[in-house]
């Protein structure tokens, strides 16, 4: 089992940056890609990025690339997600997600989730 803890999420005006975290626990990561997601009322779970464990290769939807940038601390468990220049579209509570599989970009593929963090950025 894992356990993913995600924090960081807030309130910010259009333009400023947030840093989100997720704290993972319960088992050795090493072959896992971890993977953010966001889901804004009434849409479905979107792919923001991922981020391999090892190697720490990394994979951005494209609306955020350039914005976005995912890191990873193995001494903490721990991946953040820096997010800066956001904008209103960007509001959604984001989750991170962890897999041993290659497909990042579709949540059915994902097999831990975290609780999500609220994400609201003004206009």
């Amino acid at each position: 089992q894992v356990q993913l803890v995600e924090s960081g999420g807030g309130l910010v005006e259009a333009g400023g940056s947030l840093r989100l975290s997720c704290a993972a626990s319960g088992r050795t990561l090493s072959s896992y890609v971890m993977g953010w997601f966001r889901q804004a009322p009434g849409k479905e779970r979107q792919f923001v990025g991922g981020i391999r464990w090892t190697g720490g290769s990394t994979n951005y939807a494209d609306s955020v690339k350039g914005r976005f940038t995912l890191s990873r601390d193995n001494a903490k468990n721990t991946v953040y997600l820096q997010m800066n220049s956001l904008k209103p579209e960007d509001t959604a509570v984001y989750y991170c997600a962890a897999t041993r599989r290659n497909y990042w970009g579709d949540p059915n593929a994902y097999d831990y989730w975290g609780q999500g963090t609220q994400v609201t950025v003004s206009s």
